[in-house]
């Protein structure tokens, strides 16, 4: 367009009054075609200069941005562009991305309109640049309301799924209890029925005994079940604090040395001696961390067998066989920590399906163990990933977003 008008002004002298008005039609045809492509657009778009005072604004724009001057107001007056939006957080942002001289960047942002309902945008800012000349910038504005909406819709419909799978596999735990204590009481009831019926006395002491123990062992039982699926399908209640997670790991790897010390498995923590803080609650990380500890050890005992966890009289043959490894480290706005270990690893398959409730490949397993740690990362608005191999071992990495706060330590 800019060349187009150069070439007009070194025609003009040239050009008779007929002329001159079909070129000046011409481009007023242009200045509206460009208008009506901007207004049908779906995006909201404001166009600066390198001052960043607006040059065009549609009418997207003007809806999902509370102005505090009509667009036609703010292309007529000497104000940067930040000084007619009267959202402050996008006020905010568009200056620091002037005075820092940012591009190519997005932030989301929670507004209300002018009926009351909370919108979600996205504003991103890109140069305009024609002929490698910076010309100004523009604004794109992303009204991703729907999409968020979307978002939760189907976070419900999960939970929904969630609790489904936590009731199914409930009900299919409890059976076995429920199933033995109703044995045993039958068995009572036979022996007592049985003792009445010939001589009206009850039956042995030490058989009402055996059966009453079994009784209250498969009740201790369910009282479990019962606690770990609340635990489960509770939010866990996070008590969030800055705090220094190697630190807490040090404490961890020191409580179980005594027990890692009479076995040929070593537990090493890799750490950077100066590392940010985490907003966690230390007592719910070091619970996550000392489950995925001791499912390591157990991978490393399926693995090596009991010998290579019970060396405690045989010195000589402590040859560390097994290995699980702490890594602590950085990665721009995270810490990553790695547990890894030299156990039996896992399929593919049993990989996939780690975290699901009351999914389990032990005897013995609960299967709610890593669904607990997936529920406290989370909870620090974190991330848990595995990756297994069979036959050599896991690694589970958490990354915790560093805090605003701490993170002027990652940058230097």
């Amino acid at each position: 367009m800019r060349d187009y008008v150069k070439r007009v002004s070194e025609m003009l002298p040239k050009l008779s009054q007929e002329q001159l008005k079909t070129v000046l039609n011409s481009i007023t045809t242009e200045n509206e075609m460009l208008d009506s492509i901007l207004e049908s657009l779906s995006t909201g778009l404001i166009v600066v200069d390198r001052k960043w005072k607006i040059l065009k604004i549609n009418k997207i724009a003007e809806r999902y941005l509370s102005f505090m001057y009509y667009s036609d107001e703010a292309k007529g007056e000497n104000l940067r562009v930040w000084e007619f939006i009267s959202e402050p957080e996008i006020s905010e942002f568009l200056k620091k991305c002037a005075d820092e001289d940012k591009t190519n960047v997005s932030e989301e942002f929670t507004t209300t309109d002018s009926i009351g309902s909370v919108r979600f945008l996205t504003v991103s800012i890109f140069s305009l640049v024609h002929n490698s000349e910076m010309r100004g910038n523009i604004i794109k504005i992303y009204d991703i309301t729907e999409k968020r909406k979307q978002e939760v819709k189907l976070r419900r419909m999960e939970n929904m799924a969630g609790l489904t799978n936590l009731a199914a596999g409930m009900a299919h735990e409890i059976k076995n209890p429920l199933g033995a204590i109703s044995i045993h009481i039958q068995l009572i009831q036979r022996a007592v029925n049985k003792k009445r019926s010939t001589d009206g006395m009850l039956p042995d002491k030490k058989l009402l005994e055996e059966h009453l123990d079994v009784v209250n062992e498969e009740i201790e039982n369910l009282n479990k079940l019962v606690m770990d699926f609340l635990f489960a399908v509770r939010p866990v209640k996070a008590e969030l604090t800055l705090s220094n997670p190697v630190k807490v790991l040090s404490n961890i790897v020191e409580f179980f040395a005594p027990e890692f010390n009479k076995s040929c498995v070593s537990l090493v923590l890799n750490a950077p001696s100066n590392c940010p803080r985490l907003l966690i609650d230390e007592k719910l990380f070091r619970e996550a961390v000392i489950n995925l500890i001791q499912n390591a050890f157990a991978a490393i005992k399926e693995r090596y067998g009991d010998s290579c966890c019970a060396q405690e009289n045989q010195p000589e043959k402590k040859d560390m066989t097994g290995k699980i490894i702490i890594t602590v480290s950085e990665s721009y706005d995270k810490i990553l920590i790695a547990v890894e270990d030299n156990g039996t690893g896992m399929s593919g398959e049993t990989a996939a399906r780690i975290f699901e409730p009351y999914f389990t490949t032990k005897a013995n397993g609960t299967g709610l163990g890593m669904t607990m740690v997936y529920k406290i990362i989370k909870e620090f608005s974190g991330d848990i990933q595995v990756k297994s191999e069979q036959g050599k071992g896991t690694s589970f990495v958490l990354s915790i977003p560093v805090p605003q706060t701490d993170r002027k330590l990652i940058e230097s």
